[in-house]
């Protein structure tokens, strides 16, 4: 259903209002739809291939839109917007989201999603590295896809500057700029 009504919104949106150039088509791609497909993504976030690749086609049709994009590969287009895949903006929400939870920038207690690693040595990771809550090997395939346990090994591996940040936005910039020094590797 979902799918449905942001197909008809890319199509009838870039077509009745002709938007074939970058600038216009970002408007209205972060406006319209991109907020559609992460709506509440940190808590339904999808784990099946079949609804990963049928939310990553509406973002691949959208790109196939802009003028001159046509003939590009996916990555090319995404480049060329300042896009993402949606995979990664689902992992980077997962983080701010465990930021918040972790620092007290949101009201809950970290204590309900989040063990704090206290091995007293501390000689890698940083100082909200986490562990699995409970047992490390989620029994049921459901809780594996919760976001205490999806972000945990992301998480773990971000730098002690990184997770220092004073702020939420400061948090997104210096993840966003450790992401870019990683993206040769990585491929994030």
């Amino acid at each position: 259903m979902l799918v449905r009504l942001l197909s008809v919104i890319v199509v009838c949106g870039c077509v009745c209002l002709s938007v074939t150039c970058r600038y216009g088509f970002l408007i209205l791609y972060k406006s319209y739809i991109r907020p559609h497909l992460e709506y509440c993504v940190q808590s339904w976030s999808p784990n099946l291939i079949k609804d990963i690749t049928c939310l990553e086609q509406i973002q691949r049709r959208a790109a196939t839109l802009v003028h001159g994009l046509r003939k590009c590969t996916y990555q090319e287009r995404l480049a060329f917007l300042g896009l993402t895949t949606l995979k990664t903006r689902r992992l980077r929400g997962d983080l701010i989201e465990t930021y918040k939870i972790l620092t007290h920038k949101e009201h809950t207690d970290p204590n309900q999603f989040f063990k704090l690693c206290d091995s007293g040595h501390n000689l890698r990771g940083h100082s909200y590295e986490t562990i699995y809550p409970g047992k490390p090997n989620a029994r049921l395939n459901v809780r594996k896809h919760f976001l205490s346990h999806r972000v945990i090994e992301h998480w773990n591996q971000l730098p002690q500057h990184v997770v220092d940040a004073p702020s939420v936005n400061s948090f997104k910039n210096r993840l966003d700029r450790h992401w870019k020094l990683l993206e040769p590797d990585t491929g994030i």
